[in-house]
């Protein structure tokens, strides 16, 4: 099955949700950069986040989310559009650890419980829109919801799961975010905060088969959901050789020389998608004679 999410109206206008499947693009995270599960679930849980808050934007807008926690796995950075466009790495994919009490990946000793998740959103306007909040959890689906409550004033629910195989591949991965708007009825609220307490983590949700449209279901009522679009979600890396070869001319004659003479080549090394280009001595020459 393909990834994809939903955005949809419930309960008259009053809730604004999304759910997402994004397995096969965690997938290609976890095989890109080699994570091991607990890593797996922290970058997974991330991903899903940001594509749906991604699919929040219009157009050309995009936006990036960082979290910086004070555990082993390091900072986690993912970055999506409004077309469910999305890319990510941790910066210690080699990270796990015993199940929690719970029974679940210990993503809360991976990520840490002090730090900050940031948010930057890059809406077409001369100056970005950063939020900014500490981490609350660091199982990162109440950080989202933190998030949202007190950085952007929406009062929201975000559920977000990854289980892994035993050979480290993703089993299953999405996530779903409820928002409530402004003048949301107390019986709406109790109604889905009652719901929310009853069904189980979203991960396994998706591993029973349901879909993004039968997820938000669950929570919300099918007589209460309206689904307004579907859209494809994938991991895309926005990196290219020609992307690298500017910046390499961004940085002059002078220091292009230098590789030239010093190694005899250049290599480039994508973080988000872990793809590495190669420029040989002939590669930088043509660059050089580039330069402004």
């Amino acid at each position: 099955m393909e990834d994809y999410l939903v955005k949809a109206l419930a309960f008259e206008g009053q809730v604004r949700a999304y759910a997402v499947r994004s397995t096969e693009t965690v997938s290609e995270a976890q095989r890109r950069h080699y994570t091991w599960p607990t890593a797996s679930a922290a970058l997974g849980r991330t991903m899903a986040a940001t594509v749906m808050m991604g699919a929040m934007l219009s157009d050309e807008q995009k936006l990036t989310v960082k979290i910086e926690g004070d555990g082993p796995i390091g900072h986690i950075l993912a970055d999506a559009n409004a077309k469910g466009e999305v890319r990510g790495y941790v910066l210690n994919p080699q990270t796990h650890f015993d199940l929690n009490e719970h029974g679940k990946l210990d993503v809360r000793k991976a990520v840490g419980t002090s730090g900050a998740l940031t948010v930057v959103k890059d809406i077409g306007m001369r100056d970005f829109f950063t939020g900014q909040v500490p981490l609350v959890s660091g199982e990162l689906g109440e950080d989202f919801t933190y998030y949202f409550s007190s950085s952007e004033q929406v009062p929201s629910a975000v559920g977000v799961g990854v289980l892994v195989n035993p050979d480290n591949s993703i089993l299953a991965a999405g996530g779903f975010i409820i928002q409530l708007m402004p003048g949301t009825s107390d019986e709406t609220i109790s109604f889905i905060e009652k719901r929310l307490t009853e069904i189980p983590p979203v991960s396994k949700q998706i591993e029973r088969g349901l879909t993004p449209e039968e997820l938000l279901t669950e929570i919300l009522g099918s007589e209460n959901v309206k689904f307004l679009e579907k859209m494809p979600v994938s991991f895309t890396c926005t990196c290219s050789k020609e992307r690298f070869g500017n910046a390499i001319i961004g940085l002059g004659k002078e220091e292009i020389q230098d590789m030239i003479d010093t190694d005899g080549q250049a290599e480039a090394h994508c973080h988000f998608c872990n793809e590495k280009y190669l420029y040989t001595a002939e590669d930088l020459e043509v660059l050089k004679r580039e330069v402004i």
